[in-house]
Formats: C-alpha cells, sequence, structure tokens
C-alpha cells in the first residue's frame, strides 16, 4: 500500500501543530493511503557536519534516530512535514533534520526524488510564510512533487485547540492532505 510519512516537528505531543498532522493523517488515510507520523517530541535532532560520509554509508554517520526515520521514507511514496513557527522560521531541528535527509538523498541515491508532499507551518501570528519558503526549499532542490491547495499551508493558534477556530486554514490543510493521497494514487512507483 503506498504511503505518506509526516513529521510532527513539534516538541508538544499535543499541540497544535501535532492536531494538524493528525488531521492530516485522517484525511489522507479516508483516501485509501496509509500514513504514519513521526513526532519530534522527545527527539534531540542534531545539525548536519557536512562530514559526507553519507556518499558512503548511504545513511547519516550522527546517530540520533534520524535513519530511522529516513529509512522510512525511503519506502514512502509522500512526505509531509508540520512545523510550529519559532521566531519567525520552522524550528531549528525540523531544518536540521530535512537538511540530513536532503544530503543523504543526494550523496547516495536521490530517493526523495519524485516523493509527493509539502510544508504545513502553525503561529500564532506570524512568520507562516517564511517558514513555508524556508522548508519549499528543502522539497524543491530534492526534485520533489510539491501538491497545493486552495491557499499557503498555513495555520493560525497560539493555544493547543486554537487551530480549529482557524476555519479557513483547516479547509486549506484538508484540501491539501486530499491532493497529496490523490497525486501518491495516480503516480505509478
Amino acid at each position: 500500500m503506498k504511503k505518506v510519512l509526516i513529521i510532527c516537528g513539534s516538541p508538544r505531543p499535543e499541540g497544535n501543530t501535532a492536531q494538524i498532522a493528525k488531521e492530516c493523517a485522517k484525511v489522507i488515510e479516508n483516501r485509501g493511503v496509509s500514513t504514519e507520523i513521526i513526532s519530534f517530541a522527545e527527539r534531540k535532532i542534531e545539525s548536519c557536519i557536512a562530514c559526507y560520509q553519507c556518499k558512503d554509508l548511504g545513511e547519516c554517520s550522527i546517530d540520533d534516530g534520524l535513519n530511522a526515520i529516513i529509512k522510512k521514507l525511503r519506502d514512502a511514496q509522500g512526505f509531509i512535514v508540520a512545523s510550529p513557527v519559532y521566531f519567525g522560521t520552522a524550528r531549528g531541528d525540523v531544518m536540521s533534520a530535512l537538511q540530513r535527509i536532503g544530503m543523504v538523498s543526494m550523496a547516495s541515491d536521490n530517493f526523495l526524488a519524485g516523493k509527493v508532499g509539502g510544508p504545513i507551518a502553525i503561529a500564532r501570528r506570524g512568520g507562516h510564510t517564511s517558514t513555508l519558503q524556508e522548508m519549499l526549499m528543502f522539497y524543491l532542490i530534492n526534485e520533489m512533487i510539491v501538491v497545493g491547495s486552495t491557499y499557503w499551508n498555513m495555520v493560525f493558534g497560539r493555544d493547543p485547540g486554537d487551530i480549529w477556530k482557524d476555519e479557513e486554514g483547516i479547509a486549506t490543510i484538508r484540501i491539501f492532505a486530499e491532493n497529496v493521497a490523490e497525486v501518491v494514487k495516480k503516480l505509478d512507483y
């Protein structure tokens, strides 16, 4: 069965980002595609050190659990990354993970090319667009297929549960998730 891997880049296991990741998973599964959510809560993802050992290893030399995510991502057809916005940008460990995943892909077998997905940004008031732009760079440089919606993939909310008040944001994310599922189903892997 085709699968979409979803990273929840929040340190809060039940926060707004986790709730958005679960909503994406629900919508995608309702379309007949399996999902798995990987939470960054209680994970310590380190930054890339540009050692280039991934070229020979086919995985990252840093032992912090990211290789297990990379292994799951190799088998997935879709990849969604949801991040809370901290000071106008994606969380540092989210970007560290994306940079390392991208480095392993480029240095080895280009396993990210053709995967379907896109980023989601969740914030109280601002920084959504800069966060989406930052994360989109990962998708575009890795030859991934970025799927759109009726607006940018952003949701407003501060306290856990506030996101459900942003009806347009939730509708946008649901359509994005539907589109990811439909494109994954249409592509021949």
